[in-house]
């Protein structure tokens, strides 16, 4: 099963984050389970660190990656439930930019805002749903196989060291990823956020039950129960994710896109979901928008009012299919202090390597 996990927050400030009630109404949807996951390799990576030497560097991370909701989590995690629900997470890191860091960190990523256009989008949206619908989409996957996707990632985040805060961005890396069907079995490897071996996705939620797929959340299986008519698939996603987010139509867009890249989507669910992004108001085309690989294509975008963030996704110009996302700040200012300046890249994703392997942790010879 996935839970959605690349989703972007802004890398801000929180006050007394750990302090924070847990109110899951304000996270968006299937975003608390990303952050307990989230959490969870974090302490891989810190055991793994644990030599590393004294902790001296709070790391305020931005958005993660689209992650499998089960996962087995010690009690003594819970505790932070709260800090994880509001969005954020502020902790001392001993090895994410020091010694055991398998991530490196450098100046922010930036770029060229292109210029955003409503005129047009519902028909280059009806054309990549076609393209969609003609592509064949994901092949039948026994039960015994797992769903491969590789991805190259990076994110943007607020390092504070002593009293001295600065915007870094990771370094671009691969993240591999594989789920069995009915997702309840999976392995994640990404740098910096698991050790060199990666972390389970298998086992039960915080109440040893056995979680049951939805839509923020999705098995395999599960996304061939979805509806492909594109005004029932909107008015599901809307009644779903009603009260999560800063909108209810960026929330909607949000989870289009989460599905788009961290599943793989039959041809047909694959098209209706651009049909249904269509539908959406307020989305928009940009010209020119780079993915984490380095390749140019034209984006379908929408711009979250509250943040001044845009999410776009990314398509070839020639085949319209599917590159990756990125998310950028085009107005004002985010973050602790400010520190995101329009032109920031709050996060990159590409997809590399989609497809399906006998065996987890196979790596398929495209994704390099």
């Amino acid at each position: 099963m996935n839970a959605d996990l690349s989703r972007r927050r802004p890398a801000g400030r929180e006050e007394n984050p750990l302090l924070l009630p847990f109110a899951e109404r304000e996270l968006p949807a299937g975003r608390h389970q990303f952050h307990k996951e989230r959490l969870m390799a974090q302490i891989h990576e810190d055991l793994r660190a644990a030599d590393a030497g004294p902790a001296t560097v709070r790391r305020t991370r931005a958005r993660g990656s689209f992650l499998r909701s089960a996962v087995l989590v010690p009690a003594g995690a819970f505790a932070l439930a709260g800090a994880l629900a509001a969005g954020f997470l502020t902790y001392v890191d001993g090895g994410a930019d020091g010694t055991g860091s398998t991530v490196a960190t450098g100046p922010a990523m930036t770029t060229r805002i292109g210029t955003a256009d409503a005129k047009g989008t519902p028909q280059l949206l009806d054309r990549i749903s076609l393209a969609a619908a003609t592509s064949g989409g994901a092949p039948k996957v026994r039960a015994d196989q797992f769903i491969y996707i590789g991805s190259k990632t990076a994110t943007t985040y607020v390092k504070t060291v002593g009293d001295k805060s600065t915007l870094v961005s990771q370094e671009l890396h691969m993240r591999h990823q594989w789920n069995s069907p009915d997702g309840l079995d999976g392995w994640l490897i990404e740098p910096g956020n698991t050790g060199p071996k990666g972390v389970t996705l298998a086992g039960r939620n915080e109440k040893g039950e056995t979680p049951t797929p939805y839509l923020n959340a999705p098995s395999h299986n599960y996304l061939a129960t979805l509806p492909t008519d594109p005004d029932v698939l909107l008015r599901k996603i809307y009644e779903e994710t009603r009260g999560m987010g800063t909108g209810s139509d960026q929330e909607a867009f949000t989870t289009i896109g989460d599905l788009l890249r961290g599943t793989y989507p039959s041809a047909e669910l694959a098209a209706a979901l651009y049909k249904t992004a269509a539908k959406i108001p307020g989305v928009v085309t940009v010209e020119d928008a780079v993915d984490a690989a380095g390749r140019h294509g034209i984006a379908v975008a929408r711009l979250e009012e509250k943040t001044g963030q845009r999410e776009e996704w990314i398509f070839d110009r020639q085949t319209l299919a599917f590159l990756g996302e990125r998310v950028v700040q085009v107005q004002g200012e985010a973050g602790e202090e400010g520190l995101i300046k329009p032109g920031t890249v709050v996060s990159t994703s590409a997809v590399v390597s989609r497809t399906v392997v006998d065996r987890m942790k196979e790596i398929p010879g495209s994704a390099g």
